[in-house]
């Protein structure tokens, strides 16, 4: 009893869940975000985050207390464009944020062949989701889960029909994101599926210095520019500072083999020592055995992504040259589940430092 006292300190001291947490949904009025659908999630712990409803539910402002856990591009939040999916057109929409979904049946670069043109990282995240329910927390009634859920389709007739059903989920007192997606075929003809988490971490979690986590080998996308970050020469798992060969579009892109626990699990995440917090992200590795690490220490564009994903970004056509190239037939559907938690105890962020071989 005194265990279960002591993790709901607010026992009988409140008459209402959103002084504790909760989900709070409202419609930005103002800028290129304005008429768009959120939902600000209080954990009722120092997390606390943005779902955009209206942008495939995708997680953009996410903070721990005061420090901001994402990249935030210049454009923030913008309304949806469900016809930008031609060239880079995707980049005028990207928020950037803790997570932005890419696929459903294409993710990487622009391409055009013999089975269509398809535009940068696909159209899902141009796409809103209908909501099917919230459920909110109840303390007084022993209820500290909390939740949203919606569907999002991507469809056209005579053509392609899928659809991604998104539970975002946690509970009162813990400092942990949950993401249950599934994809559905719900045409009449097989269709290529491919998907991947652009998770996109930003100061200050992200700063020179940080360790960036993850159990597995890396290696170069390989075009020169990823050569240049990702090499023996220096140390690609601790953050950099901002680079000037990194302005406008310098970057880089490595490709990890990520490794799974003996539960088939995959940890991955960032530590902050200045902070003295992590992040951490894990998935199942046979669902998602792709992980990217983008990291793009640009003047004031200043990000390192860690992106789970069915394939490397690096498209349909190559998918399917080398025959890993995911496909849904009629009425199937496949799962995915990633878990974001931050830790603070230093036993948990010891745990992780050895499970992703960065243990000092």
């Amino acid at each position: 009893m005194a265990k279960k006292t002591q993790s709901q300190p607010w026992k009988n001291k409140i008459c209402n869940p959103a002084q504790v947490g909760g989900i709070e949904t409202s419609v930005l009025d103002d800028g290129p975000g304005r008429g768009t659908r959120i939902a600000w999630i209080n954990t009722g712990t120092p997390l606390r985050y943005k779902v955009v409803i209206d942008r495939a539910m995708d997680i953009v402002d996410a903070f721990y207390g005061a420090a901001s856990l994402a990249w935030i591009s210049h454009g923030g939040i913008t309304a949806p464009r469900p016809d930008a999916n031609a060239g880079l057109e995707w980049l005028y929409t990207f928020s950037g944020g803790l997570v932005t979904t890419c696929g459903l049946t294409h993710v990487g670069g622009p391409e055009s062949d013999e089975n269509g043109q398809r535009g940068l990282h696909g159209r899902i995240s141009n796409l809103p989701a209908c909501i099917e329910s919230i459920q909110q927390p109840d303390p007084a009634a022993g209820i500290l889960g909390m939740s949203i859920t919606g569907v999002i389709k991507q469809s056209r007739v005579f053509g392609p029909s899928l659809e991604l059903r998104r539970t975002i989920s946690g509970k009162l007192g813990e400092p942990t994101i949950r993401i249950h997606d599934v994809v559905s075929n719900r045409g009449t003809q097989t269709i290529p599926h491919m998907l991947l988490y652009h998770c996109n971490f930003g100061w200050p979690l992200v700063d020179q210095g940080v360790d960036i986590l993850y159990n597995g080998v890396c290696r170069s996308r390989g075009l020169d520019m990823d050569n240049a970050v990702f090499n023996d020469r220096r140390n690609y798992r601790k953050g950099s500072g901002p680079l000037e060969s990194h302005r406008d579009g310098g970057e880089g892109c490595g490709f990890i083999d990520a490794v799974a626990d003996k539960k088939g699990i995959v940890t991955a995440g960032l530590y902050n020592r200045k902070l003295k917090f992590a992040l951490q992200l894990r998935y199942t590795g046979k669902k998602l055995p792709c992980l990217a690490n983008w990291q793009h220490w640009g003047i004031g564009d200043y990000v390192c992504a860690l992106e789970p994903g069915t394939n490397f970004p690096i498209g349909q056509a190559a998918a399917r040259k080398q025959k890993k190239l995911l496909h849904l037939a009629p009425g199937k559907s496949r799962t995915y589940d990633l878990e974001f938690t931050i830790l603070t105890q230093k036993e948990e962020i010891q745990k992780l430092l050895r499970l992703t071989g960065a243990s000092r």
